[in-house]
């Protein structure tokens, strides 16, 4: 067993490495390529791109110390069934409004089999990695999330990805009520929105869900 210390506010955290898990929120086209539905709804992209090189070097450290890998997807089916129909406010709100509205541009969104759909080409899962289809913002709602990761007995789980205040801060909630040790790392993490919403889900975490660190941190804890 191996026991390191991450750096972290509000303090430091010591994680066993082999109960650690690295996981990827959404990096897929629909959200971090030009062309696609966070891209087409008007939000910034470049910003998302930036954390790309900062999740690689995540995942290369950490798979080299034997720690499990995890990736969220967002989907929908083509009839739009996650969404709960008319009567559900998910159906009149956020980015389903585009698949009623726009439906030649499908493929660019997250319906499976589609461009938009896939992890992009820097941070593709390997062999080994587990994969969670999620059709909330939450990894863990309607999901096996919770149950693959007990199969791996992990208890420390390292978050990356997008957009941290939605998709990322909603499954480390989840993950708080479910008891995990989460520990979301600021440069790795991109936010949908104006700054105020990155600072704001920072602040939310280390002071009732868990820790913030940086991935100089982590990359320092991996050596």
């Amino acid at each position: 067993m191996t026991r390191v210390t991450v750096k972290a506010e509000l303090q430091p955290l010591e994680i066993e490495l082999k109960q650690t898990g690295i996981v990827v929120i959404d990096m897929q086209n629909t959200f971090i390529c030009k062309g696609g539905m966070f891209d087409l709804y008007g939000e910034n992209t470049e910003q998302n791109r930036k954390i790309i090189p900062v999740i690689q070097k995540i995942l290369a450290a950490a798979r080299n110390k034997g720690c499990k890998i995890v990736y969220t997807r967002q989907i929908f089916s083509p009839d739009l069934r996650e969404t709960g129909g008319p009567e559900s406010v998910h159906w009149h709100r956020g980015y389903p409004l585009l698949y009623r509205t726009s439906p030649a541009l499908r493929d660019k969104l997250a319906l499976p089999g589609t461009w938009g759909y896939e992890i992009i080409d820097e941070v593709k899962p390997e062999p080994d990695d587990l994969i969670v289809d999620k059709p909330k913002y939450s990894g863990f709602f309607g999901t096996n999330l919770d149950m693959n990761l007990n199969t791996f007995n992990l208890k420390y789980l390292i978050f990356t990805g997008v957009a941290t205040n939605v998709c990322v801060e909603s499954t480390i909630r989840d993950a708080y009520y479910l008891n995990y040790w989460s520990i979301l790392v600021s440069d790795a993490c991109a936010n949908s929105g104006p700054p105020f919403t990155q600072e704001a889900t920072l602040w939310n975490v280390k002071r009732l869900l868990g820790w913030i660190t940086t991935s100089e941190n982590v990359l320092e804890a991996l050596k």
